[in-house]
């Protein structure tokens, strides 16, 4: 008779929020496979729990390597808890593989539900949480995060991210750039714990005033991208954006303010200004 795998949420700050079920898990799991073992010994002594089974380290390092060990255990008839530093597993955490490799087998899966940041944070954000989607840490590098944001650009959902503290200012001015400074956001910081602090505002705000430095763990919702309000051909847009011009406005401001105005993608706008200049240039 095959184990069960079981995937138990974490105290993301308040270890007060830790789930009933928690506890008992901990104290009757055969193995318990943690991101952090350092962590998980001092969540059992917040909890008073003193588990009986074998720990053992599950991180994103070992992940693969460690999978089928446990794997083994479970077909084996073992129950093995999965925990991570804070929230659930799987998400942005060590677990997916470990899953599957569970599902392939057959074996059964369940979870102990518990705190989670995406949706704590969409849950304080004042946006919509009708329509949702997690985007997780965005690339590091500049380029391919812009790239990634602008795959994104379009999305009528609202945003989830996950970022860390001295990345912030960064993605927040990338956010700007490419959803544009009036798009609303929230950044939430520190979720549940002592210094806990949801900052809202038009992404323009927000990146000024991450630029100035914040600490702690950070999640950040972005407001999903307007409906189109107009079915505009490319005439009209460039004849838009030539307006915008004449009364002053740079290139830039003006091809972002017709694509928000629109409910366009800005690089629809600025390709229609660029086609019609192309159009107007004498052949040589």
């Amino acid at each position: 008779m095959t184990g069960t795998l079981v995937l138990a949420g974490t105290p993301i700050g308040d270890i007060a929020d830790a789930p009933p079920r928690l506890t008992a898990e901990l104290a009757g799991a055969d193995v318990i496979a943690a991101e952090d073992t350092r962590r998980l010994r001092r969540l059992t002594q917040a909890l008073d729990v003193q588990p009986s089974g074998r720990v053992v380290s599950y991180f994103e390092g070992n992940e693969t390597a460690r999978t089928p060990e446990l794997v083994e255990a479970l077909v084996g008839g073992a129950r093995v808890l999965l925990v991570t530093d804070a929230g659930m597993p799987s998400v942005s955490d060590p677990g997916y593989r470990l899953v599957a490799a569970a599902v392939e087998k057959d074996i059964k899966v369940t979870a102990v539900p518990g705190p989670s940041a995406v949706l704590t944070a969409l849950a304080l954000s004042g946006l919509p949480v009708d329509r949702f989607c997690f985007e997780g840490f965005l690339p590091r590098k500049a380029g391919e995060r812009l790239s990634r944001l602008r795959d994104n650009e379009v999305e009528r959902r609202t945003l989830v991210y996950f970022e860390a503290p001295h990345r912030l200012d960064d993605t927040l001015a990338a956010m700007a750039e490419v959803f544009g400074t009036e798009r609303r956001a929230a950044v939430c910081r520190e979720l549940t714990k002592t210094y806990e602090e949801v900052k809202r505002g038009p992404l323009g705000e927000l990146a000024a005033w991450a630029a100035e430095g914040v600490r702690g763990e950070i999640t950040v919702v972005v407001e999903g991208a307007p409906e189109i309000i107009e079915s505009l051909d490319a005439e009209e847009l460039v004849r838009r954006v030539r307006v915008r011009e004449e009364a002053g406005e740079r290139r830039k401001e003006a091809i972002a303010a017709v694509a928000a105005d629109a409910g366009l993608p800005k690089r629809e706008v600025f390709d229609a200004v660029v086609a019609s200049k192309n159009a107007t240039r004498p052949n040589p």
